[in-house]
């Protein structure tokens, strides 16, 4: 009997993290396609241009007719991708969320979700972003996108994987045991933040459609870590999924 509840338990469970992560991901493409598609129509109608300035393409009806079906087939998929993107990541803060609920201040699970939503946004999306900020495509050398990739996933791992060490070293010591956590990181992080590469690439896009783009893409993935907080939070009160969930404790 109790290995037919805990299936339904972690079938539940399942459930909730992907619907939590799928309905913040369509959040997201539609945040996007609100905030962001609009810098992109202009970047790209640069990068037309310059095109049309080096003789590599010509500015035809044919021409206009082909990237119009394309932007649209893009745009139209932007919501589908934001699902896929949001449902992936949605299970990896399902299961952070299952593993530490119990260390994380709140309440309820709503506020407990929420939180947890806001250290990871920090430290595996906002702190990356301020070593190496997302551009529009007009900014970047097609030869440098794969050193930039790796720069850019290796500084998500660093500052995820410091987190999660200096919150467990954070657990032999008593007392102020999250002020020791939070100092550890702060510094680790800054001494990477120092050390690691700068972008290779020159911007030489315009500077105001440039900071236009990374503000709106800034509140776009927040929308997304919001959201996912909030519907697991909200689902999880639910279903309470979490009787035979194991805790970091």
């Amino acid at each position: 009997m109790s290995l037919g509840v805990n299936a339904m338990k972690t079938f539940i469970f399942l459930i909730i993290v992907l619907i939590a992560g799928a309905f913040a991901g369509l959040v997201h493409g539609s945040a996007n396609l609100v905030l962001v598609e609009p810098y992109l129509d202009e970047a790209i109608g640069i990068e037309n241009q310059n095109l049309f300035d080096s003789g590599e393409e010509d500015d035809t009806l044919e021409f206009w007719v082909e990237y119009e079906g394309y932007r649209d087939w893009q745009k139209g998929g932007q919501l589908l991708a934001g699902v896929i993107l949001g449902t992936s990541i949605g299970a990896l803060f399902g299961i952070v969320f299952a593993l530490s609920r119990h260390s994380l201040p709140g309440n309820n699970n709503i506020k407990k979700a929420l939180i947890l939503a806001g250290i990871m946004w920090l430290t595996i999306y906002f702190i990356p972003f301020l070593k190496y900020p997302a551009n529009p495509p007009t900014v970047g050398d097609a030869d440098t996108v794969v050193l930039r990739a790796i720069l850019y996933l290796s500084f998500i791992a660093i500052s995820g994987f410091a987190a999660v060490g200096f919150y467990k070293l954070s657990k032999i010591f008593k007392g102020n045991k999250k002020v020791v956590a939070l100092v550890g990181y702060t510094v680790f992080i800054s001494a990477v933040f120092v050390l690691m590469p700068d972008n290779p690439d020159e911007i030489t896009a315009p500077i105001d459609l440039v900071d236009g783009f990374r503000i709106m893409s800034v509140l776009g993935v927040s929308a997304y870590w919001i959201a996912v907080g909030l519907f697991l939070g909200i689902l999880w009160n639910r279903f309470k999924p979490n009787k035979e969930v194991p805790s970091f404790n």
